[in-house]
């Protein structure tokens, strides 16, 4: 005899008063109280009949278990005699007719209910089992408000914390110019150089990029007198926004009064200034100087050019009575925002209103631990330099040797380099005590596929291993 998949039938008979006919195999039948039984009617042993019950108690044992199978076939045994599987061991299907089924007419689920009876057998003894469901904190639904005020205060606790520390380094070069009419200013604490009480925690810090045209008188006179005018109004540094665009124009008309009586200082210059007040950075800009800003290796551009050539400029000049002739404002400056420039026909009037205007456009930006460092160049630098180029270049300089005045250098000796054609200046402000961090960027996943001209040809060639 073979082995079965469950467990070796032995010395397998029938109960008292149970034999197996050919004729009459094995019936299965539904009776009135919807109680399932299996009757076998008359006997006749054949190995036909006998693998038959065989493999069905095998198929009950694997599914229900040794206990389901023994209630199954011999809940009624003796009394009964020639039935398996009595009342007694079908209450289960009984009570799953009466309660499972959707309707009167249709027969329960035997499995199920001996499935039951399995469990619910008076010997087997189980505690009752509560299920609850557990879920992870990340899995517990979170109302929008509850998550954006976590936001806020992680925030504000993260800037907190952060206080710059300020380390300044610049660099001028005449290049391939005959005159020199660049000038910059490096205060770190610019309330101790004129003799002020500082203005709380953090740096009070400010630094300026000058590029002259048509002499270097304004370019100095505004590198001197810009930073006085900042400190010495009375709403410094509250109002600070307004204060350092009334400086840019205070700083104008006083140098038109000392044009008035030294005509030789008659010149123009364009002006960028940053101030660091506290974790506060705020740059203004009035010419195409430009400021750009490292953040964790990014660049983040803090100022916009102003060249007669763009958009809104065009818009402001032509509104102004100016014009814009090749590029050039009036057909004149190559730029469209300066200080000075009085003694040019058609570009200010005494009031100081015109085409050329010496407003600066200010920009102001919460400092963070990932703001690393601060680049000022005149326009020399930026016609050889890319914004993000510049940053990428400062960095890699930075983290060799964490000297803001040799980056500073180094970038006026690349510019040289890459044939920059103007007066060069540049500062370098860095706002923590240690270099720049190398920073991990995750590898991009490469995806390779094959072309459809690629796979013809690889068909081809498997066509042809397969002719020879």
């Amino acid at each position: 005899m073979k082995r079965s998949r469950g467990r070796r039938l032995t010395n397998c008979s029938l109960p008292s008063g149970g034999t197996l006919n050919k004729s009459s195999p094995p019936k299965a039948s539904f009776s009135s109280s919807s109680a399932f039984s299996l009757t076998p009617s008359c006997g006749f042993p054949t190995f036909l009949g006998l693998a038959f019950w065989r493999f069905l108690a095998v198929k009950i044992e694997g599914i229900l278990g040794k206990r389901a199978l023994l209630g199954f076939f011999w809940g009624g045994g003796g009394a009964d005699g020639g039935r398996w599987g009595g009342s007694a061991g079908m209450e289960g299907l009984a009570r799953e007719g009466e309660n499972g089924s959707s309707s009167g007419m249709r027969p329960p689920n035997p499995l199920a209910g001996a499935y039951r009876q399995c469990f619910s057998a008076p010997r087997v003894a189980a505690a009752p089992c509560k299920k609850s469901l557990v879920r992870h904190p990340s899995l517990v639904r979170t109302s929008a408000s509850e998550v954006s005020d976590e936001v806020e205060s992680g925030s504000e606790q993260y800037e907190a914390e952060f206080v710059p520390i300020v380390r300044s380094g610049a660099w001028s070069d005449i290049g391939f110019r005959s005159s020199m009419e660049d000038a910059y200013v490096c205060f770190d604490n610019i309330m101790h150089n004129y003799g002020l009480k500082n203005l709380g925690e953090g740096p009070n810090a400010f630094y300026g990029v000058f590029d002259g045209h048509g002499g270097k008188h304004a370019a100095d006179f505004a590198c001197n007198h810009l930073p006085r005018f900042i400190v010495g109004d009375e709403d410094f540094p509250g109002e600070i926004e307004r204060v350092i665009s009334s400086a840019f124009l205070q700083t104008d008309t006083a140098f038109t009064e000392a044009c008035s009586i030294n005509s030789s200082l008659a010149s123009g210059t364009t002006a960028l200034a940053a101030l660091v007040i506290g974790r506060s950075l705020v740059v203004a800009n009035a010419g195409d100087c430009r400021a750009v800003l490292c953040r964790k290796g990014k660049a983040i551009e803090m100022s916009r050019d102003h060249k007669p050539a763009c958009v809104r400029e065009r818009k402001r000049i032509e509104a102004s009575g100016g014009y814009v002739d090749d590029g050039y404002l009036n057909g004149q400056l190559n730029v469209s925002r300066a200080l000075g420039d009085w003694h040019m026909e058609g570009m200010k009037d005494g009031h100081g209103i015109g085409p050329l205007s010496a407003e600066p456009e200010v920009m102001r930006m919460k400092l963070t631990e990932e703001d690393e460092f601060l680049i000022m160049g005149c326009d020399g630098i930026w016609d050889v330099f890319l914004s993000q180029n510049a940053v990428d270049f400062a960095r890699r300089k930075l983290q060799e040797h964490n000297d803001p005045m040799t980056c500073c250098k180094e970038l006026v000796d690349e510019a040289l380099k890459r044939k920059s054609g103007d007066n060069l200046a540049v500062v370098v402000v860095c706002f923590h005590t240690r270099p720049p961090p190398n920073l991990v960027v995750p590898r991009a996943r490469v995806t390779k596929s094959i072309s459809a001209e690629g796979l013809k040809e690889l068909q081809s060639f498997l066509d042809g291993l397969a002719t020879n």
